[in-house]
């Protein structure tokens, strides 16, 4: 996958966790293995090496240990998520709670039938 896909994966798993407070692994894992071609271990591993300090250090290392941690990703998807959690947060705040709430829940039914459905 070309760098800019990563960076802008990271710009919108970060705008859907400023938008909705859901983690960029909601995003960003499924991402990795559907789109990116990663496999399981290696797309949660990527994704807690961009979430290393503090969160995800021990988890992280496990994985890099196995070789399942792809530290370039990690860093451009790490940049872009800074980047889109602002422009999330700032379009959040400004939305009636009812479509925010509306955001989120169908993020969520629609991560979750990919998972249940389209495996």
């Amino acid at each position: 996958m070309p760098i800019l896909f990563y960076a802008l994966l990271g710009l919108i798993a970060g705008a859907f966790s400023g938008l909705v407070g859901i983690g960029g692994g909601i995003i960003i894992v499924p991402a990795l293995v559907f789109l990116g071609g990663f496999s399981q271990q290696m797309a949660q591993g990527t994704t807690l090496a961009l979430l290393v300090l503090p969160i995800g250090v021990l988890g992280a290392w496990e994985y890099y240990k196995h070789g399942y941690v792809d530290i370039k990703v990690a860093g451009l998807v790490c940049l872009g998520f800074v980047l889109g959690s602002l422009v999330g947060a700032k379009l959040a705040v400004v939305l009636p709670t009812v479509v925010l709430k509306r955001v989120f829940g169908a993020t969520l039914l629609l991560i979750g039938a990919k998972m249940l459905f389209w495996i």
